[in-house]
This record gives C-alpha cells, sequence and structure tokens, in this order.
C-alpha cells in the first residue's frame, strides 16, 4: 500500500470534555497516536491517575489511532482539531451469564423486583399479595410479608436501605424492615384506587428517610411521613390516572399521567411549578438523569470498601456530592414515554418546551431509563425493540433487536457499559453498548418477564415474571 506523501504527520489537537470544558492549550499530536497514549495525556493534563477515557473527534470514536478515526478530506490545515474525552466508570461489570437459581415462593406472577441501593439485598412484589425479602447469599427465601390483600403493584427501597415501602392495587402503603421482614408503623391508607409508582425522598435532601410519595389511578399523588404513617401533602391536579412520580435531587417531583401532561411539583408544600405538555396521548412512564445516584444515595461500589461509615452526615454529604457530579451542567434531565409511541427529553427544573421529541417507535413506549452515567436513554417498547439515544441532545443512536414479543423492561449495569432488557417472549437479553449488538441471551423463564433489576454493585440480576418464579443470574 502507497503511504499518501500528502498527508501531514502531525495534527494541531485540542482535548475537551463532553461538557464543553477546554482541557489546556492545543498540542501537537502524532496521526499515528493510540487511544492508550491518548489515556496518558488525559490522565497527565487532568492530574488524574489511571482514569479510563474514551475519545472521539466529530462523533467519531478513536478506536485505534486518531489517523483511522480522522476524515482527511474535509479536513482544513489550519484546523485545531477537537478530541471529545468521556470519562468510564472506573469498575466494571461483568455480563451475567448464568441462572445460579431459580427461587419459587411466590404462588402468583412476580410484578416487581428490587436490589437495595447497596445491592446486599433484594426484595419482590407479586400477585399473590406478599412482599418477598431473598438471601443472595444462600439464594433462598428469607421473608414473607404478609398484610396486603391485593397485587403487590409496586416496590420502593428507601435511600438508607433500612426500609422497603410497598403499595398495592387496594391502594394501600405499607413499610418493611429488611433485616426482620416485619411491618414498621400502620398500613398508610388513603389512595381510592390503585397505586402505581412510589418514590423516596433523596438521601442527600434529608438522611432520616422518611418521607415518601405516592402516585394513584385515582389521580393523586401523596406525600405520607413513613414515621406517622400520614399524609403530609396531597397533589391534586391531574385530571386522570397518574402512571409515574419521580422525586428529584433539587426539590421538585415530577408525576405523569393519562392526561397526556407532566406536572412539576415543589416537594416542600405541594405549589404545582409548572405543566409539561406535548404527548398526544397517556404518558407511561418517567425517567430521570439522576435516578441512579437518587437510588443509590450514599452507597458508591468503591466508596463503600474504602471508607465504610455509619455517620449520617458523611453519608449525606457522600449524596450530595454523587448527586452534584451527574449534574455538573447544573440540572436533571427528565424523559417521558408515551402511548403516542414518542419520547420526550425535557430540562423541567427550567423550561416548559421540550429539549428534543424522539421518534422512531412503532408501538407504545413502556420503560425508559438513562445510564447510570446520564450519557445514554434507553427505551423499550411493545414493538420488540430496544432503542438507544443521545440523552444530551435527544439524537437516536440505535435500536437493538432481537427480542420476538414486546419489551416491558431496561436495566442498566452500573458502569453503563451494558444493558438488560426483559420481554414477553420469556427471555432476557444483554447489550453491549460498545459494539451496540447482542452480547449474550438468557433464556430460562417458562413466561412473561414484567420485571428486572440490575444490583448497583454489578454482582446480580434479579428477574421475575408471570411463572411465579424469581430467578437470579450471575457471571
Amino acid at each position: 500500500m502507497e503511504i499518501d506523501s500528502d498527508l501531514p504527520t502531525c495534527v494541531q489537537a485540542r482535548l475537551k470534555s463532553d461538557t464543553g470544558k477546554d482541557t489546556g492549550s492545543p498540542l501537537d499530536l502524532p496521526l499515528n497516536i493510540t487511544k492508550d497514549q491518548l489515556q496518558l495525556i488525559c490522565n497527565a493534563l487532568l492530574q488524574e491517575e489511571d482514569k479510563p477515557f474514551l475519545f472521539f473527534v466529530k462523533d467519531v470514536e478513536i478506536t485505534n489511532t486518531l489517523k483511522d478515526a480522522l476524515d482527511f478530506k474535509s479536513l482544513n490545515s489550519e484546523e485545531v482539531v477537537e478530541i471529545i474525552y468521556q470519562q468510564q466508570a472506573v469498575f466494571r461489570v461483568r455480563p451475567v451469564t448464568r441462572c445460579t437459581s431459580s427461587v419459587p415462593g411466590h404462588a402468583e406472577a412476580v410484578i416487581s423486583t428490587s436490589f437495595s441501593p447497596s445491592g446486599k439485598q433484594l426484595a419482590s412484589g407479586s400477585g399473590d399479595t406478599t412482599v418477598r425479602f431473598w438471601d443472595l447469599h444462600t439464594q433462598t427465601p428469607l421473608h414473607v410479608c404478609k398484610g396486603h390483600t391485593n397485587w403487590v403493584l409496586c416496590i420502593s427501597w428507601s435511600p438508607d436501605g433500612n426500609k422497603l415501602a410497598s403499595a398495592c392495587k387496594q391502594g394501600r402503603v405499607m413499610i418493611w424492615e429488611p433485616q426482620t421482614g416485619k411491618q414498621v408503623g400502620k398500613t398508610m391508607i388513603g389512595h381510592k384506587q390503585w397505586i402505581t409508582a412510589l418514590a423516596w425522598e433523596p438521601y442527600h435532601s434529608n438522611p432520616d428517610c422518611r418521607k415518601l410519595a405516592s402516585s394513584s389511578k385515582d389521580g393523586d399523588v401523596r406525600i405520607w411521613d413513613t414515621v406517622t404513617c400520614l399524609t403530609i401533602l396531597s397533589l391534586s391536579g391531574h385530571s386522570k390516572a397518574v402512571t409515574s412520580v419521580k422525586w428529584g435531587g433539587a426539590g421538585l417531583i415530577y408525576t405523569s399521567s393519562q392526561d397526556r401532561t407532566i406536572k412539576v411539583w415543589r416537594a416542600e408544600d405541594g405549589v404545582l411549578c409548572r405543566t409539561l405538555e406535548g404527548h398526544a396521548h397517556w404518558v407511561n412512564t418517567l425517567a430521570l438523569s439522576t435516578d441512579y445516584v437518587l437510588k443509590t444515595g450514599p452507597f458508591h461500589p468503591i466508596l463503600d470498601h474504602q471508607e465504610p461509615t455509619n455517620d449520617k452526615n458523611i453519608l449525606q454529604e457522600r449524596a450530595l456530592k454523587r448527586y452534584e457530579t451527574v449534574c455538573q451542567q447544573g440540572a436533571e434531565k427528565l424523559v417521558s414515554g408515551s402511548d403516542d409511541f414518542t419520547l420526550f427529553l425535557w430540562l423541567p427544573e427550567k423550561e416548559k418546551r421540550p429539549q428534543a421529541r424522539m421518534t422512531g417507535h412503532q408501538q407504545l413506549i413502556n420503560d425508559v431509563k438513562f445510564s447510570p452515567d446520564t450519557r445514554i436513554i434507553a427505551s423499550a417498547s411493545f414493538d420488540k425493540s430496544v432503542k438507544l439515544w443521545d440523552s444530551a441532545t435527544g439524537k437516536f443512536i440505535t435500536t437493538l433487536r432481537g427480542h420476538v414479543q414486546a419489551v416491558y423492561m431496561v436495566a442498566w449495569s452500573a458502569d453503563s457499559r451494558l444493558l438488560l432488557s426483559s420481554s414477553a417472549d420469556s427471555t432476557l437479553k444483554v447489550w453491549s453498548l460498545k459494539t451496540k449488538k447482542l452480547e449474550l441471551d438468557l433464556p430460562g423463564h417458562a413466561d412473561e418477564v414484567y420485571a428486572v433489576d440490575w444490583s448497583p454493585d454489578g454482582a446480580y440480576v434479579a428477574s421475575g415474571g408471570k411463572d411465579k418464579v424469581l430467578k437470579l443470574w450471575q457471571h
């Protein structure tokens, strides 16, 4: 192969973070510089040690050398090439590859399953009216919590991991103690119809983890004091069923409804701040860019091992720091998915107009989640596909195809490198974000898989569904 003698051997380049920060002045870089050498330069400029980065030139990832990623035809010799770097998670989650146990116990479909913020505990809620806690070490049932008289539709861990809330088709909310499986306080009664979602006040806002929000088909959202078990505030304003509630990190509560709107409320006094409009049909699902750090609060897969502590002030500081790190642009983002086959991207603290309208799904959208590093949005639809979107712009990235029936849920690995989906086709699938392709097919369930969660420490995946079995998967 001939070498083109007109090609320069060096280019002027500037490293820039994906949040838009310049890193020093332009450098003369050889075209054959490798990704690993860029890594060393980037760490040196940022005065960091061994942090992993991805590098992009005009949206093309540098996987080998700079030369391979550059388009020479459009390169002007005077131009300073911008190399965008993205920090990756320092730890890596390995893909789950096998089912290590199928734990029977529930007498009806498993509707929800959730790992505690530390990843050390697991709970599930079922159509058999019970909540169950599972022992991850022995992979056997730990406690069966009886008290609901109808299907348990949703469960949610408090951000300190010391309580689990569950809500049922009867409109009742109950709080359980994971260590004993006993109910804490009284049953919270007030909703007139079934409860669609639960959300705790974030740890950095209040480390006592007392307040809990519930949304219901009756059109109301209630904020409860889980110690007195009474309603503190009732948020009324939606004209139809409320489908989802999210408690943001900046003192706002977001609700979506079948009335086609999303409402933004002030958590402290329940004042309605703004109504977000644009969807043409029911809004089914909401996700916040900060969901992962709000769910895990003070727990961090690495810090927990290095500097364990029970001091609430230190933990609150840690939770706040984690929250601020993912909100470097100063505001959380919200994405909504609807029966109108579209998603909208919002900056709900500041604007009523959506940042982007994301189209392409051919059927209703069932679930949507931001990656833990907040960069990618994954949406699951009845059209049998999962789609990936750029969270900065709402731009479509790719479609992940492989399921042969409706996709119900998606769950991210803590390092944002892998995505898991569950479907009516009875399988789970693991997708690689690097290749944008199927990494692993996980058959094993005998029927539709409704619920899936990936533990925050990356060690386990739990799934449950119509076959009444809770499965645990490991690598």
